[in-house]
């Protein structure tokens, strides 16, 4: 009887064992689903939710959302907020091939998304010059934060990084049309003649953008669209900031340091035409230079007669006595913001002996820093533009792109103290010197009187009608975008 009872009790513990493994596994398994969709809704709120929130409009990947949207911890930089969309009837497409060095593709920069926002259109992230002396092969992605450049502008314009696959393909067919447009332009032209263009091709390429847009007489919300573009949406790389902080850190370990654009480089010396100081052999090959590149359309050149009108760089030699005339401190730092300064330490010598602290990047840094820089001019120029707009002086011997740059943006800045140097009075100067008419303490007075306005102060651009070329350039001094006081006048 007991046997038998066990038995019953085993069958009936059967079925009921079984069901009961059944229900685990189901509970089990709907468990581990459940968590899953937890973690993936988590995963999608941390990254959409903040966004749907605020309202802004989801249309980036979640790496940059994420990026944008991280909560900021104790220490940590607070998160970038980015600005609402600009929502307006897209005209067509824009691309862009800028031309020049790294200023002046800059600057160029600046103009044609101001020239885009003004036309509705959608600009292409522009296209750097690969061409030119340089033959800098980097893209805009490996010198500018693209993605900073793109999400920080989008509540003035549409910027894309790539056509759409449709309108890509034709141009990659030849089928684009193409143009250089008129240097110096008014906005009305864009509006009257390339605009329409872009509305019949949908897509039009500007192959040149060196000063093609007017310093004057734009409308001023164009012109502090520009600034804003200069001095907020183009943001180098991660990697050129960080070893520029660098750089500027290891100076300012030692205290003050001045940065010398000493504009005294192979190219500069053949494309002006500038001599003075160089021997037989150097002037003739610095004039085989000129004439291999046909884009450099002086070819005969009075060396003499172009120092004289102030139209050269200063050379080592008399950028020397130039800082001494001014009392710059001779145990300074002296950060030299340049390319290979041709002669070498034959030129440089001079400079070296009045101010022994000379510094460059290839002497502060490891080989290894700038391992990835080498044969790219343009990244080079961009650690020496974040230094000189850190410096505590800045002196540019030639005001050329980079000079005038530089000088804009330290005048944003708070209008840091930038020596203007007024080349055409100093070179006689330097000269009655140099061949006794004048002593030193004469010297040295008439510099510095020279001088004694050309410090980067506040001032009112200087315009010349019907002659650009002359006038102040907008990006030396953006005074539409700076402080000024009412009684300040044109330079």
């Amino acid at each position: 009887m007991g046997v038998d009872c066990e038995k019953s009790a085993a069958r009936v513990a059967g079925p009921a064992s079984s069901s009961r493994m059944k229900m685990w596994v189901v509970k089990a398994t709907t468990s581990i689903l459940l968590w899953t969709c937890v973690v993936q809704l988590t995963t999608l709120g941390e990254v959409w939710g903040p966004r749907v929130l605020k309202g802004w409009p989801a249309c980036f990947s979640q790496e940059s959302a994420a990026l944008d949207l991280k909560l900021p911890t104790a220490g940590a930089v607070p998160a970038r907020v980015l600005p609402p969309k600009r929502v307006y009837k897209n005209n067509g497409y824009l691309m862009v091939s800028c031309n020049g060095g790294l200023n002046q593709m800059r600057s160029a920069i600046c103009d044609m998304v101001a020239i885009a926002r003004y036309l509705n259109v959608t600009l292409i992230v522009p296209e750097l010059d690969k061409t030119s002396f340089w033959a800098d092969p980097s893209e805009f992605k490996d010198i500018f934060d693209v993605d900073h450049f793109v999400t920080s502008l989008r509540d003035e314009v549409r910027i894309l990084k790539e056509l759409p696959p449709r309108l890509k393909k034709r141009v990659e067919m030849g089928r684009v049309y193409s143009m250089a447009p008129i240097s110096w332009s008014n906005i009305s032209y864009y509006h009257n003649q390339i605009l329409p263009l872009i509305q019949k091709f949908k897509v039009v390429h500007l192959n040149r953008t060196d000063a093609r847009l007017a310093n004057n007489g734009l409308p001023l919300e164009i012109q502090r669209l520009r600034c804003r573009v200069n001095y907020s949406g183009l943001r180098f790389t991660p990697q050129i900031e960080d070893l520029g902080r660098k750089v500027i850190n290891l100076l300012r370990q030692n205290g003050f340091f001045l940065v010398l654009h000493l504009r005294y480089e192979m190219d500069m010396l053949a494309f002006s035409g500038c001599t003075q100081g160089c021997n037989s052999d150097e002037v003739e090959e610095l004039t085989r230079m000129r004439y291999a590149y046909p884009w450099w359309k002086e070819k005969i050149i009075n060396s003499d007669l172009k120092r004289k009108d102030g139209l050269c760089p200063l050379t080592p030699e008399e950028t020397a006595l130039t800082l001494k005339a001014l009392a710059i401190d001779s145990n300074i730092q002296i950060y030299i913001a340049a390319g290979e300064i041709y002669g070498g330490e034959r030129r440089m010598a001079p400079l070296a002996a009045s101010f022994p602290k000379l510094v460059r990047k290839e002497t502060l840094l490891n080989p290894s820093d700038l391992r990835y820089f080498q044969n790219h001019s343009s990244q080079m120029a961009a650690l020496d533009y974040l230094v000189s707009l850190e410096s505590d002086i800045f002196v540019p011997t030639y005001d050329g792109n980079m000079a005038k740059v530089v000088e804009g943006h330290r005048r944003y800045l708070g209008f840091k103290k930038t020596i203007l140097l007024e080349r055409r009075q100093l070179v006689d100067l330097i000269d009655k010197y140099t061949s006794g008419h004048l002593s030193w303490d004469q010297f040295s007075s008439a510099v510095k009187e020279v001088h004694a306005d050309l410090m980067g102060n506040p001032a009112k651009r200087m315009v010349i009608l019907d002659r650009p070329k002359e006038e102040d350039y907008f990006y030396a001094n953006p005074h539409e975008c700076l402080q000024l006081d009412e009684t300040v006048s044109r330079v």
